[in-house]
């Protein structure tokens, strides 16, 4: 029965609530299935073919070692259109003859069920289980797909699929590639679909920014526990420890990355993951984290005096990126696009520095070069299912209400950077929040976390 289905199937929650992953129901999927090849019909005006076949490939299972797997995380392509979360898996969207877009018939083929390797995994869907999960129109066992797709060689037929890179090299190897290449031999060019999936991901319904705010959420009390437990001296690996358990405590599924946790100097290193080393007293500690909450994900970062009191270089550049920061977040209305946003950090960031006096005099006239010198990277990114999401999406485009996107200037001075001023040196700093965008005044998810100089301080030495 379907009830039977639900209560074996692996992962998902026992009761029948018509939702395919927490909070997402069928139809939700459904719409967005009926949007992609909306997107579709109107490539097709100029493509001049009438039938399509649209394929999206789920992960694998990743190994650490030998037969000692990683925990599974699904492609978010796929998993955007069907909701399905197991690995070997394809998502086939077609036209139905006589029928015209965006009618279409929605297929999952999933690996054969295994009495052996479920002893070991756990239980797998199953065709039956695809789709009463899912709400698919069918679903086949693997070994059908290769006999499935012969109808679709067809010149007339157009194929979209992501052919570079392959997010299931034995999948794409086994099944796409002979397919592939019979298509590129034709009049047939073979299109690219991640980019429509893209556009759609971009715009998050009412469902999907109720999950972020929880992801945000969940994030922001993992960071402020995580600040308020902090000592001096303190290791990075205790605070790492610490944010995750927090926010595994309150829900979260897993980190959304590995984070940064980064004391004293080595806050300049942008993409520092060590996070094994003990921060001292008198210096900062720099903590980029998120968490993933049912598919969606958050991006925090806040920085902060392991003794609880910020030295006056210290405030002096916190206090400047802070300012800096939330002029950008007031700039993130519709209309405005981060390409925008980032043109007016370097500028703002720019005079600050002059003020500070992190920018000596002989600099000044080059005062972007100095800028992109201290601060490297863009002023934000693009937000949803993957923590960089929609990267295929320009930064140029105008922001429009329900994108999600985060907004990060920082300030990065090496210790041996001897054109700072000394008092400056071996000082990094970001602040980073995450920004639903709206009609008007843009709302920051992660906004209970704490960043003024004032609530840092306090909530550091309330214990």
């Amino acid at each position: 029965t379907l009830w039977s289905i639900k209560e074996s199937y692996w992962g998902v929650f026992a009761s029948f609530t018509g939702e395919v992953t927490p909070g997402l129901t069928q139809i939700e999927y459904a719409l967005r299935r009926h949007k992609l090849l909306s997107l579709v019909q109107k490539e097709a005006e100029t493509l001049g073919s009438s039938d399509h076949a649209i394929i999206l490939l789920s992960h694998p299972t990743y190994y650490m070692t030998n037969d000692i797997p990683f925990s599974f995380h699904q492609n978010t392509n796929f998993l955007y259109l069907c909701g399905f979360q197991e690995p070997d898996s394809i998502l086939l969207l077609h036209t139905i003859p006589g029928m015209s877009l965006p009618s279409h018939k929605a297929i999952l083929f999933v690996p054969r069920r295994n009495e052996n390797r479920e002893l070991w995994d756990g239980p797998r869907s199953g065709v039956d289980g695809a789709v009463a999960l899912t709400g698919v129109d069918e679903a086949y066992n693997m070994a059908e797909f290769r006999q499935y797709l012969q109808q679709f060689q067809d010149e007339g037929c157009t194929l979209w699929y992501d052919n570079e890179p392959s997010v299931h090299s034995v999948l794409h190897s086994d099944y796409l590639q002979p397919f592939v290449d019979i298509k590129t031999k034709s009049k047939n060019v073979v299109k690219p679909v991640r980019a429509l999936v893209q556009n759609l991901r971009l715009i998050k319904s009412d469902t999907e920014i109720e999950l972020m705010k929880m992801a945000a959420k969940i994030t922001s009390e993992a960071m402020s526990s995580t600040m308020f437990s902090t000592t001096s001296p303190v290791n990075e690996s205790y605070l790492y420890a610490k944010f995750d358990f927090e926010c595994r405590a309150r829900g979260a599924d897993l980190l959304a990355y590995p984070p940064v946790v980064a004391g004293g100097n080595r806050c300049n290193t942008l993409h520092y993951v060590k996070n094994n080393q003990l921060v001292q007293d008198g210096e900062l500690v720099l903590l980029d984290g998120g968490c993933e909450y049912s598919g969606y994900v958050s991006d925090v970062t806040r920085t902060w005096p392991v003794n609880g009191r910020f030295t006056t270089p210290q405030s002096e550049l916190y206090q400047a990126i802070l300012d800096v920061q939330k002029a950008c977040l007031s700039l993130c209305t519709p209309g405005i696009s981060l390409e925008n946003i980032y043109a007016f950090m370097l500028n703002h960031l720019g005079q600050k520095l002059k003020d500070v006096g992190v920018v000596q005099e002989k600099y000044q006239h080059d005062i972007y070069k100095a800028v992109r010198r201290y601060c490297p990277h863009h002023v934000g990114h693009y937000l949803g299912m993957d923590v960089h999401d929609t990267p295929d999406i320009s930064r140029s485009i105008a922001l429009q209400p329900g994108m999600v996107v985060t907004i990060e200037p920082g300030i990065y001075i090496p210790e041996n950077d001897t054109s700072a001023p000394p008092r400056f040196r071996g000082i990094g700093i970001r602040i980073e929040d995450d920004v639903l965008i709206m009609d008007e005044e843009p709302v920051i998810l992660s906004a209970d976390c704490p960043k003024e100089l004032a609530e840092v301080e306090k909530i550091l030495n309330c214990q």
